[in-house]
């Protein structure tokens, strides 16, 4: 076989490897979908400490300490702790909250570290020093968490000494905003409705996915704590748990409603750090993985876990290599053919995520042709991320910006966190004329087969390019009730900062 053609298959083959995970995680889901884990009533009440991380979330930060000063728990028994990096007028509009709840009889600190030494894993280690929690719960700035999650989580921890983790679903609070947190929505569905479920339930490992959970203290300190080497601590952690011994808990029922990113960089540099960190875990906890004395099944789940992000390296690579196939005249028989049967292995886990969580689910598969789109139009964004861990290069926690957005009256365009284009957008386009270069290649030759892919290529690019230029043009500062909200905020900072 002619060395494009193998390279091609190849490639082909191990991006099918990854779909057939994904029909094999659907499989499992259906297998033990009917388990159901009963909230145990609460006794004794632990000592638990809830933890929110913070870096300059002006517009949500309030909405985030309100949430968590209202949690369903005695109060003798809980302390919050906001964890507060932040450089801007957060820092005040945090304070000034913390302040109201103390009056309240709340016990609540402001941990505010002029070093942002560690990123997020430095402020969860430094708030745990001084945490007096026996259980630590822990949700991110763009979180609603429930009033009653500790008193629906914390009882499964009594009867399980060995219990370290427990996970709950990430719900959404814009999901329907616009067709770009469609797709989000039901690609973390996917995950949190399915994937968690199956490998929970089947003895696989599973990763605490950063926010929405609940660690047992002395599962962190055993697995060596929090540790600032990935830009993926929670599942850099939660992997090094398990192979310790710790068990993990996933409860699907208990929700933890969250923002999606309404702007398309915003989500971009979310996949970015997510794509990065877990190829810098993959690289980290691999040979530990295929060291440890658990079942191969394990070993193996574990290692398609991890190395997940690799996804988009490969479908980059199979539209690279595809010109010079078509150029070349090269033909591959009928296995790629084949082989492309098992990209339907997430289709199907897309839709058992929407069916397994909402009853209007055929109505909310309509959105299944974006999440085609997106997944592979940020190939590009995502196969820098992986090349950046793959050669060891270190790069900041860039969070993800948040904008209160929760329905369609409120707006980001004018808020300063918004986020320009940046190269990877001229990339993104740059692989949609190659897209474009190749579909002309194959319509001259006839290869009719090959038309239908590179057309998805090309509009996946495309789409995803150009909606990076749309949503990163400059921008006057928006008008209407949401950047009066803004404005508010930053007056009420900057006042708190005065006085």
């Amino acid at each position: 076989m002619h060395p494009i053609g193998l390279l091609y298959l190849i490639t082909a083959s191990l991006l099918a490897l990854y779909g057939l995970n994904g029909l094999a995680l659907s499989l499992l889901y259906l297998t033990h979908r009917h388990q159901r884990v009963p909230t145990p009533p609460l006794e004794g009440a632990p000592r638990v400490t809830v933890q929110l991380p913070i870096y300059n979330e002006a517009h949500v930060v309030q909405r985030l300490i309100d949430a968590a000063a209202v949690l369903d728990y005695p109060p003798h028994r809980l302390e919050i702790q906001v964890l507060d990096d932040s450089t801007d007028e957060t820092t005040a509009l945090a304070r000034a909250r913390v302040a109201f709840h103390r009056a309240r009889g709340v016990d609540i600190t402001l941990l505010h570290r002029q070093e942002r030494s560690g990123f997020k894993a430095g402020a969860l280690a430094e708030g745990m020093r001084q945490a007096r929690g026996e259980f630590i719960a822990i949700f991110d700035a763009d979180f609603l968490p429930p009033r009653d999650f500790l008193q629906r989580t914390i009882p499964h921890f009594r009867d399980q000494p060995r219990l370290g983790l427990i996970q709950a679903r990430w719900g959404h609070l814009n999901g329907a905003y616009s067709p770009l947190t469609r797709a989000q929505a039901l690609i973390l569905d996917g995950h949190f409705g399915v994937e968690q479920w199956a490998r929970n339930r089947s003895g696989l490992f599973v990763n605490f996915n950063g926010s929405a959970g609940v660690w047992r203290r002395a599962g962190i300190k055993e697995a060596g704590g929090w540790r600032g080497e990935t830009i993926c601590e929670d599942m850099d952690l939660s992997y090094r748990a398990q192979l310790a011994g710790w068990e993990c808990l996933y409860l699907p029922h208990i929700q933890a409603p969250a923002e999606l990113p309404p702007q398309i960089q915003a989500l971009k540099r979310q996949q970015f750090r997510w794509a990065k960190g877990a190829t810098q875990c993959l690289l980290r906890l691999a040979p530990r993985l295929l060291r440890a004395p658990i079942p191969l099944a394990q070993q193996i789940e574990g290692l398609l876990h991890l190395s997940g992000y690799l996804i988009h390296p490969l479908i980059l690579g199979l539209l690279l290599l595809s010109l010079p196939l078509l150029w070349g005249d090269i033909h591959l028989g009928r296995a790629v053919s084949y082989l492309g049967l098992a990209g339907l292995g997430p289709l199907l886990l897309f839709a058992l995520g929407q069916q397994a969580l909402y009853p209007d689910w055929p109505r909310r598969l309509l959105a299944l042709p974006l999440v085609l789109l997106l997944g592979m139009g940020i190939a590009v964004n995502n196969t820098w991320a992986v090349v950046e861990a793959l050669l060891g290069r270190h790069s900041p926690f860039q969070r993800t910006p948040k904008f209160r957005v929760e329905s369609s009256r409120d707006h980001w365009a004018g808020s300063r966190y918004t986020l320009p284009w940046d190269r990877i957008t001229w990339a993104e386009m740059g692989a949609a004329l190659y897209a474009l270069a190749a579909l002309g290649v194959a319509w001259v030759h006839g290869a009719w087969g090959a038309i239908p892919f590179l057309l998805l290529y090309l509009i996946s690019f495309a789409c995803v390019g150009g909606l990076s230029l749309w949503h990163g043009r400059p921008r006057r500062p928006a008008s209407g009730p949401q950047s009066a909200r803004h404005s508010r905020m930053a007056t009420a900072g900057s006042a708190a900062v005065r006085r």
